[in-house]
């Protein structure tokens, strides 16, 4: 038997098996099709091979640490994972319609989707990427009730010391720089106005999503596709936080369909995902490989976070200038010693 892939994404909370949008969305994808992950949850990182999460280490292509080419991955190991799909998969209803999947197809969850689905499907997820997403970043990261009292609470709560007093600024800043992206050169020129259109944007975006799913199980029928997967790991968050400000969050509690649609996918394919950040005891793999898993040197990755993340304050000490280095000048007595100050370099993500 082939050996599982590992992926490595964010811890569960909220009562979601992660609470970042992207892992969330692979996730949920591999959920949806059996395909067999030794899944890291992990509060760090800086643990993850790449440096980022999601992230997923394969035998064959490396680390691929992009939502879509992890997606466009796992499809391509159809033909090549010789494992069985899992029998609780096979279960479910969507779980491939109850009926096995051949060789070819196995972790493909578009393969019985038309053409016009798979049109349907890419015009929808772009419509997400436009509308929703940059919302979405702007509701978590931006708007200041939020970050303070949710965002950044959770964060600085879940990530191990002393990364916890750092890394949360640090995504809060790689987020902004992300949202300016997609906002474009005029975020900054009237963002008052730009924030309300776009929040316009977004409600309209859920109330179309809301129509085109109506009474069907998922997008597509009874059986989940990749669209779900991107739908779901985007309002599900949106829905389960408890956010200070929300403004968008109620008005997607206000759509009952995507709300009982959200709550189907967690019963269905996550009713063993409490969300809590990180058990205290380890937890067994489930049989499609695709559990927690507690790192077996959990001690020594501990004192090398503390050595990494001191070195770390100590460097931006250094460099913003809290703390400078003197240097006597050797030379008649009352000559003032020579101050050397850094100027504060950009942090690389």
């Amino acid at each position: 038997m082939a050996a599982p892939m590992e992926l490595f994404c964010w811890a569960g909370g909220w009562g979601l098996p992660s609470v970042d949008p992207d892992c969330l969305a692979v996730l949920t994808y591999a959920r949806f099709t059996g395909a067999p992950l030794k899944v890291h949850r992990i509060a760090n990182p800086w643990r993850s091979p790449s440096g980022s999460l999601p992230a997923l280490k394969t035998k064959d292509e490396g680390i691929i640490s992009k939502t879509q080419q992890i997606i466009t991955h796992l499809r391509k190991q159809v033909g090549r994972l010789d494992l069985a799909p899992s029998p609780r998969t096979a279960e479910l209803p969507g779980g491939q319609g109850g009926r096995e999947r051949s060789a070819s197809q196995k972790y493909n969850a578009d393969y019985d989707l038309s053409a016009k689905q798979g049109a349907d499907t890419l015009a929808f997820v772009s419509l997400l990427e436009e509308k929703l997403l940059p919302v979405l970043i702007h509701t978590f990261w931006v708007d200041a009730k939020n970050y303070v009292e949710h965002t950044r609470k959770w964060y600085a709560e879940t990530i191990p010391f002393p990364l916890n007093f750092f890394l949360p600024n640090c995504m809060h800043k790689q987020h902004l720089e992300r949202l300016q992206l997609l906002w474009g050169d005029g975020y900054m020129e009237d963002e008052e106005k730009l924030e309300k259109e776009l929040y316009r944007d977004a409600r309209e975006c859920l109330t179309l999503l809301s129509q085109r799913l109506g009474s069907q199980k998922f997008f597509f029928g009874d059986s989940p596709a990749s669209l779900d997967a991107f739908v779901f790991s985007r309002l599900a968050p949106l829905l389960k936080a408890k956010l200070p400000n929300g403004k968008l969050q109620q008005h997607l509690k206000s759509l009952q369909n995507l709300c009982n649609y959200c709550a189907s996918i967690l019963s269905l394919y996550f009713p063993w995902d409490g969300g809590d950040p990180l058990a205290s005891a380890p937890r067994a793999m489930a049989a499609d490989g695709s559990d927690v898993e507690e790192d077996p040197h959990k001690w020594r990755n501990q004192v090398l976070s503390v050595l990494v993340g001191l070195g770390a304050m100590l460097g931006y000490a250094f460099l913003s200038g809290i703390v400078s280095i003197q240097r006597g000048a050797a030379g008649p007595a009352g000559r003032q010693p020579i101050t050397m100050e850094e100027d504060e370099d950009e942090e690389e993500e």
